[in-house]
């Protein structure tokens, strides 16, 4: 029997993902929710049902609660600020494959998903709406902000702090106690040695900024 039903936001690549994690931890995902496809439209075998304002009205009328799976941390974290403003109380769910290795006083916050074969060690706090992504180890001590997110294959050191709504990219190592500041990326494949600011693109061996970045500036 399942337990909890879901809707999720987003109907393309993490959206899939993240279905597929809820069916393999027996929630009822009831439909997706996508502002740029015809209701009805199918994701897998369920429907689009309606945009972001029809959020509310689907919540209530199915009593579930929500994931966003959209990969973009801005746009993460742009339809959660714009959820607040259309239902204050709305519920999130978390999306954790059973494949996950989740250490000792872990904190989890609500609205992430963390993906097959990722690790997070012992006293690493997670902040709302992040994302870990497959086969990503996340060290001991480590804080992720809130819509932050660690693509495939990322390793992250100890005591690492990542900001809100920064990205590691695929394959990227962060040195242990480095501080990553809010809205930055650190590039595909990169060695992070040293502290990255706010706002900002790092990528290389070792990495260097690049070039700054606005908040919004797609990378996915």
């Amino acid at each position: 029997m399942r337990e909890e039903k879901v809707l999720v936001v987003g109907s393309s690549g993490h959206a899939k993902v993240i279905i597929d994690i809820l069916e393999k931890n027996n929630k009822e995902v009831i439909g997706v929710i996508d502002d740029f496809r015809k209701k009805n439209d199918k994701t897998f075998d369920y429907n689009v049902l309606g945009g972001i304002v029809d959020i509310p009205s689907i919540v209530d009328s199915y009593n579930c609660k929500i994931i966003i799976g959209i990969g973009d941390n801005f746009v993460r974290k742009e339809i959660t600020n714009k959820l607040s403003l259309l239902k204050p109380n709305i519920e999130y769910i978390s999306a954790i494959h059973p494949s996950a290795q989740i250490g000792k006083n872990v904190y989890l916050g609500v609205g992430i998903v963390v993906m097959a074969g990722a690790i997070i060690n012992a006293e690493a706090k997670i902040g709302n709406n992040t994302f870990i992504n497959t086969n990503s180890s996340i060290g001991h001590d480590v804080v992720m902000c809130e819509f932050s997110s660690v693509a495939p294959g990322v390793t992250v050191g100890g005591n690492v702090t990542i900001g809100e709504a920064s990205a590691i990219s695929i394959g990227a190592t962060i040195k242990e106690k480095i501080k990553i500041g809010s809205n930055s990326i650190i590039g595909a494949g990169s060695l992070l040695l040293s502290d990255c600011p706010n706002d900002v693109v790092m990528y290389g061996t070792p990495a260097k900024v690049i070039r700054n970045r606005r908040k919004g500036d797609k990378y996915l």
